[in-house]
């Protein structure tokens, strides 16, 4: 029997693995040029990379869950999918607004309301950072609903 904690560890790791070749080699390069732009286009390209990225990320799911014998259950594997796909989806409209004076979407205007605003203007890198930590928040809220962690 294996304990939720290492469960959690097991699949935070194998999520954020996922993550990195889901985000990076799966991408599109046209996904990635066009997720963060206004209206159908954006809203496609962004669903089609989320549902790549997704589709990576399950596929290590499953692997680790039957390699490892880590006995997770598919309602749980499917709602820690499922929250990680949305919240990535949410991130990636961001993609090209970071530094707007005037955010648009939804976390350039988080980062606005939390003080990140200054530093988003001052720094190029810093919306991708900002983005990949909000990515792996995410991740580890999902492994804990995908480890049992969370009722």
């Amino acid at each position: 029997m294996t304990s939720t904690a290492a469960r959690f560890a097991a699949v935070y790791a194998v999520l954020t693995a996922a993550h990195e070749v889901g985000d990076y080699w799966a991408q599109q390069d046209r996904d990635a040029l066009a997720k963060g732009r206004p209206g159908r286009e954006g809203r496609t390209a962004c669903a089609r990379h989320v549902a790549s990225y997704t589709a990576v990320q399950a596929l290590a799911l499953a692997a680790a869950n039957r390699g490892l014998r880590l006995g997770l259950g598919w309602r749980r594997e499917a709602a820690a999918l499922v929250m990680s796909a949305a919240t990535h989806y949410l991130a990636d409209r961001s993609a090209g607004h970071w530094q707007e004076q005037e955010p648009t979407t939804t976390l350039v205007r988080l980062a606005h309301r939390t003080g990140s605003a200054g530093w988003v203007q001052r720094d190029p890198g810093a919306g991708m950072l900002l983005d990949q930590a909000w990515h792996k928040g995410w991740i580890a809220l999902a492994a804990a609903v995908a480890a049992g962690g969370c009722r």
